[in-house]
């Protein structure tokens, strides 16, 4: 089979560079997509970490003038993934995050990642030194966002564009003085094109020349239309409709699995959970807990909804609930959470920072997971709590609506609820959800039915890339 050919064009990718879920997405969908017959490279800067790893790769593509000095793509494999490297050290070779250090951004972050973006339709329109040059470029969130305009601007247009969205809070701002700097045409500086509220946006350059523009969700696709949760592009989103998509992230299955895990278990043979259950209460200090043992992994930010935890979770320790915790973000929220642990000793446990391994024994050993976020563009959390039938209590936006669904009379009777949706996100909407979780958990024989239907749900990414594929494929140029 001759495979197509895709250049994915990514600030972040797993396993070499992750701050959220948009690295988790673009290193899995090379591999999903090889089984739709499509073959995809991933293009991502050469940061500071990233150096030593493609210090010996070949150079396929060099430009000696990229904003500001020179710039080489060297290629190379790692886990599966067919990586492209930009190395530009003017650029990434430094100290800090992808984005910022000390918690500033780097005030050059529009050269940055325009200079991402320029040599991704570079590729495009002249391909590598091997021959390879892609039928389709996909750019990821405002750091990809000029690659669809410089294709689109200075052709050819013989290579279709996808523009995802995964978060549409960050939309990479730029001064309108700058429109030259970047390379970006003057005459295309106006409202229907390049200008947004006097300045520059990279996402919105892409959002309005790319093919087809593609969310993480149905449900954020339908969202994003509205002002609340459209950031001032609502408009956009709105006039693109019959070329807005929302596509469902998954997870990776085998490192997500139940199976897997210290003391593993499955749907049918959950005795396992039960273990990991008391071994995750004695890790977190906590005393025998009657009710559900809920968890949460999160940020900690007002976006999340973790601002209303401390309004709601008095009643549900009181109905025989407890919590553990783990996250970092806003230090009044890091220490609210602390404080309810305090509060509520031998009930409550609060670990704050990030562990991915104490993330996976939280989601082996807890019953239910908390996401009462007030938008969310798809959300893995709610997936990862399916994937090991600790049910999601969630808020109804984004993601979190269309793969959860809810435990209301219907579809109790029906046999197909996998957790609880609440709306609207607010603390009586979500202390409500948290008395129907205790009251489902008292029920044993309810209980297990729902956590078998939601082990059952598919999570992975089988769906989803065969929805990219078939996106791709609408597209291709003749």
């Amino acid at each position: 089979m001759t495979m197509k050919r895709v250049l994915s064009v990514a600030s972040e990718c797993v396993p070499l560079v992750k701050t959220g879920g948009l690295a988790d997405v673009v290193g899995a969908l090379p591999g999903a997509l090889a089984g739709q017959g499509w073959e995809m490279r991933v293009l991502l800067p050469a940061y500071r970490t990233l150096r030593p790893l493609c210090a010996d790769w070949p150079e396929v593509f060099a430009r000696d003038d990229l904003f500001g000095g020179r710039g080489v793509v060297k290629a190379g494999e790692v886990d599966g993934i067919a990586v492209l490297l930009l190395d530009a050290p003017h650029l990434y070779d430094r100290e800090g995050g992808p984005y910022n250090s000390g918690g500033a951004d780097w005030p050059d972050n529009p050269q940055r990642f325009a200079a991402l973006s320029w040599v991704a339709a570079e590729i495009a329109r002249h391909g590598l030194v091997d021959g390879w040059r892609p039928q389709v470029l996909h750019a990821h969130d405002w750091q990809a966002g000029f690659a669809p305009a410089y294709l689109a601007f200075g052709g050819p247009r013989d290579v279709a564009t996808v523009m995802t969205i995964h978060n549409i809070a960050f939309q990479g701002w730029a001064e309108a003085s700058m429109l030259s700097t970047l390379r970006l045409p003057a005459h295309e500086f106006h409202a229907a094109s390049l200008e947004y509220y006097g300045g520059l946006s990279s996402l919105k350059a892409g959002m309005v020349t790319a093919d087809r523009i593609t969310t993480v969700s149905p449900r954020y696709a339908e969202e994003l239309m509205r002002p609340e949760f459209g950031m001032g592009l609502q408009g956009i989103v709105a006039a693109r409709a019959a070329e807005v998509q929302g596509i469902l992230n998954g997870v990776d299955e085998s490192v997500w699995s139940p199976e897997a895990e210290a003391v593993p278990y499955t749907a049918t043979r959950i005795r396992g959970k039960v273990a990991n259950r008391a071994a995750l209460c004695t890790e977190f200090g906590l005393e025998e807990v009657p009710g559900p043992l809920a968890i949460v992994v999160s940020r900690l930010t007002d976006q999340k909804g973790m601002d209303l935890l401390p309004e709601v979770l008095p009643e549900f320790i009181a109905a025989g609930g407890g919590l553990v915790m783990l996250g970092s973000g806003d230090p009044a929220l890091e220490a609210a959470m602390l404080d309810l642990a305090a509060r509520f000793p031998g009930r409550v446990g609060v670990r704050i920072g990030y562990d991915e391994a104490l993330s996976h024994r939280m989601f082996a050993g807890g019953d239910a997971v908390l996401v009462p976020s007030r938008f969310e563009p798809c959300g893995l959390t709610q997936m990862y709590g399916l994937r090991y039938g600790t049910i999601p209590v969630v808020a109804a936006v984004g993601g979190l609506a269309d793969t959860v669904i809810t435990a209301n009379p219907a579809a109790l009777a029906a046999g197909t609820a996998t957790g609880i949706i609440f709306h609207p996100t607010d603390a009586t909407a979500f202390a409500g959800a948290l008395r129907q979780l205790a009251a489902l958990h008292a029920d044993v024989k309810l209980w297990a039915q729902i956590r078998r239907r939601a082990m059952a749900q598919p999570v992975g990414w089988a769906a989803s890339a065969a929805a990219y594929a078939r996106l791709y494929d609408g597209i291709l140029r003749p």
